[in-house]
Parts: structure tokens; sequence; C-alpha cells
């Protein structure tokens, strides 16, 4: 058993490491490399999360413009109103 089970061994660590070695020069090996390390060391990539930061304030930004566009609507709904308003007084007769 032991003569079939050493040279058994000897051809599995060969192929797989080779397997191994080729797997980690190869784009998929190299991300599964940068997310283990991330995972073990906490680390994160600087430029994605200033990328992050940077997407976080521009919609904090245009959620401001969404509340002033709104208020800007009321605003011109008013004057409409206000200009309606005098425009049928200057159409009427006058009072009596």
């Amino acid at each position: 058993m032991g003569e079939i089970l050493i040279p058994l061994a000897a051809i599995v660590l060969i192929f797989g490491g080779g397997a191994a070695v080729l797997l980690s020069i190869t784009p998929v090996g190299k991300a599964i490399a940068a997310r283990i390390s991330a995972k073990k060391y906490g680390a994160e990539d600087d430029e994605t999360a200033e990328e992050v930061k940077a997407l976080r304030r521009e919609v904090d930004e245009m959620r401001h413009v969404n509340e002033q566009m709104s208020e800007l609507g009321e605003r011109v709904d008013f004057l409409e109103r206000l200009v309606a308003k005098q425009r049928e007084a200057e159409r009427l007769p006058p009072a009596r």
C-alpha cells in the first residue's frame, strides 16, 4: 500500500502545485488573492473608498437640489395665482 501511496502523493503534489501556480498568475487567481487578503487584514482599496465617498456627496447634493426644485415649483404656483387674480381684477368693472 505504501508503495502506491508515495508515488500517488508525489503526482498529486506536482500537478496540484502546478495548477496552483498557474491559477495564481491568472486574473481570477489575483482577484481571489486580493479578496482573501482584504478579508484577512480588513484592508479596503483607498481609491474605491474615495469614489464611494464622492458618490455619496453627489447623492446628498442631488437630494438638496430636488428639495429646492419643489420649493421653486410652489413659488411659481403662488405667483401664477397672484398674477391671475390681478388680471381678473383689471378685467372687472369698478365696484359702485
